[in-house]
């Protein structure tokens, strides 16, 4: 593992090795790598109770979730900023994942970097050790605090109270990972936030454990690449989210033959996204499909209502074996709201 590590560190070691007899040369100012100039607010934080890993960002910047955020089930989260080298993100994780801690993997990369002066990052491992760098050529106001599986990063602030603010915010909200990291973000907004303004935004969270399935991990992959508001339009996409978890369960029950958790689900589902009609129809559609038609009919009227094309898909589903193959009954669903 110690020879993959070391192998790992030393491909971004600068190599200077003067000839035998060479005097060494005076020392020359390295020009950064990777000055994507990605100056924002971020959170990095591990839940002390689910083990959930996250991260979340906005910035003044087009897209700064692309390069910004990054996080590994089972492995930690990285938040690299300022003039940015997404390596600290790629081989942060990789370093982790190999058994160092936030604290070794930071240090390492930091000791490999010719300007770690211009770099902010932010670092969690999967026991919730942090890690924080802010170079000293990072634009003011720049400021990081930790605590207890968390850090909070920002540079070119308009405030220097906005990392303070965050931080309040993460400690005392309630609710999930994600609402925590969505609530440290709109505070550090409410202080004042980047001095340019704001452009875009980014949450990221994955499960305690690995699954074996990637994707499954991400909870939470969220982004607004552009945007007048960015944070309010990822909080809306945070409710959507959650509604589509509740969509997808649903869809679970359904294969499970659990009809009455199934219903549920839709349920929640359609408390989360009032006015539209796609958890209201296939919440019917799995009603009808359990034989419970007179309970479908309701939902099938509003769906319609919404959306008139609905009606059209029905008789489909009779085809794809998504409900009876019963024509009586497709008539019946399509004739639903109809005087």
């Amino acid at each position: 593992m110690f020879r993959r590590l070391a192998l790992l560190v030393s491909l971004l070691l600068p190599v200077h090795a003067p000839a035998a007899g060479a005097q060494e040369p005076p020392p020359t100012i390295v020009a950064p790598r990777a000055v994507r100039p990605a100056h924002t607010y971020s959170i990095v934080a591990r839940d002390t109770v689910t083990g959930e890993l996250g991260v979340a960002v906005q910035s003044h910047w087009f897209s700064v979730g692309s390069s910004v955020t990054w996080a590994e089930s089972g492995v930690g989260a990285v938040a690299t900023q300022s003039f940015i080298d997404p390596s600290y993100g790629a081989i942060g994780l990789e370093l982790m994942r190999a058994g160092r801690s936030a604290g070794e993997t930071l240090a390492g990369l930091l000791a490999a970097d010719p300007t770690p002066e211009v770099r902010q990052v932010g670092m969690v491992d999967a026991l919730g050790r942090t890690a924080a760098h802010t170079g000293r050529l990072a634009i003011m106001h720049a400021c990081d605090r930790q605590g207890p599986s968390w850090t909070v990063q920002a540079n070119l602030m308009h405030h220097e109270t906005v990392c303070d603010a965050m931080a309040r915010a993460y400690q005392e909200s309630d609710g999930d990972l994600a609402e925590r990291l969505m609530r440290a973000l709109e505070a550090a907004e409410a202080e004042g936030g980047d001095i340019r303004g704001r452009q875009s935004a980014a949450l990221l969270v994955v499960a305690a454990e690995p699954s074996g399935r990637p994707w499954a991990d991400r909870l939470f992959d969220l982004r607004v690449e552009d945007h007048a508001a960015p944070l309010a339009e990822l909080r809306r996409l945070l409710g959507v989210a959650r509604a589509y978890r509740h969509m997808n369960e649903g869809d679970e029950r359904v294969t499970d033959g659990d009809i009455d958790g199934a219903v549920e689900e839709y349920r929640k589902a359609e408390e989360l996204l009032p006015g539209e009609s796609e958890p209201v129809f296939w919440h019917a559609v799995t009603l009808a499909s359990a034989g419970r038609v007179e309970e479908s009919l309701p939902l099938f009227a509003r769906a319609f209502e919404m959306r008139p094309e609905w009606r059209e898909l029905v008789p489909r589903l009779d085809d794809a074996g998504l409900l009876p193959s019963e024509p009586d009954l497709i008539a019946t669903i399509e004739r639903a709201g109809s005087p």
